[in-house]
């Protein structure tokens, strides 16, 4: 119990006694070397053809069969209705036969509709963007700059050849 009272006191009595401080120092630059990479240039253009594209087209005979057909039931319908009944009951009944027969009308003609599919080709222009790949070629990206501080390496990379550069040396007491 000692042990760990003693070690705990001498590790809060360093803490309280540790610091730290940083200062900026410059080295001297031992190899400077330019670099380059490989580039290649993609150039886009567009290669066009004709393709042969089915259309397929829909029509349906049940449009004006079907207002038509509707009329006419309506029309036989009412008259129809107009027959049964006598007085006010007569007026119910023609109107009544008038609904009935448009709905029957219109039924027979959805029944008798036909859809009928036609295809026809048609010539389509599609376009596609392509590319060309230039050789590639060398280009200049800066200097590796190479500097030692105190047995480390130290590379530092610019635009331009450097004597020396700055080094930020940051020391734990």
């Amino acid at each position: 119990m000692k042990k760990i009272v003693i070690t705990s006191l001498v590790l809060a009595t360093t803490s309280l006694f540790a610091g730290q401080t940083s200062y900026t120092e410059y080295v001297q630059v031992t190899k400077s070397t330019p670099t380059y990479e490989r580039v290649s240039t993609r150039t886009p253009y567009q290669e066009c053809y004709d393709e042969r594209v089915p259309v397929t087209s829909y029509s349906d005979n049940s449009g004006n069969s079907l207002t038509g057909s509707g009329i006419v039931g309506g029309i036989v319908g009412g008259v129809i209705g107009h027959q049964i009944g006598g007085g006010h009951g007569k007026d119910i009944a023609t109107a009544g036969g008038a609904i009935l027969g448009t709905l029957v009308g219109q039924n027979a003609a959805r029944s008798d509709a036909r859809s009928y599919t036609s295809t026809r080709y048609e010539i389509r222009r599609r376009c596609e963007t392509r590319y060309t790949t230039s050789a590639s070629e060398r280009r200049f990206t800066g200097y590796k700059n190479v500097a030692y501080y105190k047995g480390r390496k130290i590379v530092k990379f610019s635009n331009r050849q450097l004597s020396s550069f700055p080094v930020t040396v940051t020391v734990n007491f």
